[in-house]
Parts: C-alpha cells; sequence; structure tokens
C-alpha cells in the first residue's frame, strides 16, 4: 500500500463539536485523539467517530481474526506464526487490519499495541485518509475500500452516525 496525501475533507467547523455535552458518552475519552487525528490526516472528526462506533463500539480492546484475509493478503513467507495470524486481525476503536497497518508503517513490537487509544486512531486515520485519496473523495467508495467491499450497506451505516458526532 503507498500512502498519499489524502484528498481533503471539506472544512471541517474551527471548533468540533460544537458542544462536547452532545457526544455520545463512550467517545468523550477520545474526543482529544479524534481531534488530533482528524487535523493531521486531513478528514473530519464526525467521520472518525463514525468509524469507531460502527467497527468496535468504542471498545479500545476489540480484536477479531479475519480468516479470509489471512489467506488473500497476509504473505505466507512470514516466518513468525504469531506476527502471520496478529496480521489477520483487526484491532482497536477502528478496527485497522494488522496486515494493513504494517503496510502503512505500523512499527511497534506488537500489533495488538493498536488497541492503545493513541496508535489505533492514528493509523486508522492515516489508512483511511489513503482510502480517501484513492477514492477520488468520494466517502462512499473510501468506506467502501476501508472496510474491503464485501458490506454493501457499510458505507450507508457509518455516514446514518455521523451526525451523532456533529
Amino acid at each position: 500500500m503507498t500512502i498519499e496525501t489524502p484528498v481533503p475533507l471539506p472544512a471541517t467547523p474551527p471548533q468540533w463539536p460544537r458542544d462536547v455535552a452532545t457526544l455520545p458518552a463512550m467517545s468523550l475519552p477520545f474526543h482529544d485523539l479524534v481531534q488530533k487525528n482528524a487535523l493531521r490526516f486531513s478528514l473530519r472528526p464526525e467521520l472518525i467517530c463514525a468509524v469507531c462506533e460502527q467497527e468496535s463500539a468504542w471498545n479500545p480492546w476489540a480484536m477479531r481474526f479475519e480468516p479470509k484475509f489471512l489467506d488473500k493478503y497476509v504473505p505466507a513467507s512470514i516466518e513468525s506464526v504469531t506476527e502471520r495470524m496478529a496480521r489477520a486481525c483487526s484491532w482497536g476503536l477502528m478496527q485497522v487490519m494488522g496486515q494493513t497497518a504494517r503496510e502503512a508503517g505500523f512499527g511497534r513490537a506488537h500489533l495488538s499495541e493498536l488497541c492503545l487509544p493513541d496508535a489505533g486512531i492514528e493509523y486508522g486515520c492515516k489508512v483511511l485518509a489513503c482510502r480517501w485519496a484513492q477514492a477520488g473523495g468520494v466517502m462512499e467508495t473510501a468506506l467502501l475500500l476501508w472496510n474491503g467491499g464485501a458490506n454493501k450497506q457499510y458505507p450507508s451505516e457509518v455516514l446514518a452516525r455521523m451526525p451523532r458526532y456533529a
């Protein structure tokens, strides 16, 4: 995967959100990380929040093994069985795939560190910004790329969650 400079989303309002008290309670501990990474990767904070809610229900320790992903995307040449299996898991708040995180430059020793909110949101935003650029700035296409395209309803499910965070 080549990480490119993303096509910017429409400008984020200067103060996000208008009133922190209106945000769903589960998102509050992660507000500053979302804001920081949204600015860094030219993404809208409410999009990041909607992805976190959709993917992990704001559980930073969420992880899921994806056997089809293992067979299709993780190189069989990786000698460490643990590393190979970890690359076929999605991790943390944004459920970043281990293989995708490695391709995006995640260099920490253990992919489980993507469950740390700072790492998971950073690399989730980095990959989502790449998908945004690949999609030419079309949000629905970027979300399909993010999700791997198997769930055609995924973009509408995420977009329906965004107003809760605006």
